[in-house]
C-alpha cells in the first residue's frame, strides 16, 4: 500500500509530467527535423555529387567491394541533423536571453535616482 502512495506522489510531480511532455515533443520535433534534413538539405547537397560522380542513387556508391553511399548519406545526414538542431537551440536561446520588463523587474523611481547618485560621487 506504502509503495502505491509513494509512486502516486512521484508520477504526479511536477518533473515527470513536463519530462513526459518534453518525450513527445522531441518525438514529433524528431520527425519534423529528419524531414527537413533527408528531404530538403541532404538533396540540395548530395544531388550535385551524386550527378558528378554519374551514380543515379548513393547507395550504389562504391569503390571496389566496398560500399560506402550508405554510411556516407548517414554520416552527412547526422551532421546536417546536428548543425540543424544547434542553429535551431541557438536561436531559441537568443530568445530566452531577452528579457521584457514586467512590473516586478521594475525598478522604483527612488532606487534608480539613488544608483544614479552613487554612480556619479564614485566619479
Amino acid at each position: 500500500m506504502n509503495w502505491i502512495k509513494e509512486f502516486k506522489a512521484f508520477a504526479i510531480k511536477g518533473n515527470v509530467i513536463e519530462l513526459s511532455v518534453a518525450v513527445v515533443i522531441g518525438a514529433a520535433f524528431s520527425s519534423i527535423i529528419n524531414s527537413l534534413v533527408s528531404d530538403i538539405i541532404t538533396p540540395l547537397i548530395l544531388t550535385p555529387a551524386i550527378e558528378a560522380a554519374g551514380v543515379a542513387d548513393i547507395d550504389k556508391l562504391s569503390w571496389g567491394a566496398v560500399k560506402y553511399g550508405k554510411s556516407l548519406a548517414a554520416i552527412i545526414q547526422f551532421v546536417l541533423i546536428s548543425l540543424v538542431l544547434f542553429a535551431i537551440i541557438k536561436a531559441i536561446n537568443k530568445v530566452n536571453l531577452v528579457e521584457v520588463p514586467t512590473e516586478e523587474t521594475k525598478k522604483d523611481p527612488q532606487v534608480e535616482l539613488l544608483t544614479e547618485i552613487r554612480d556619479l560621487l564614485k566619479k
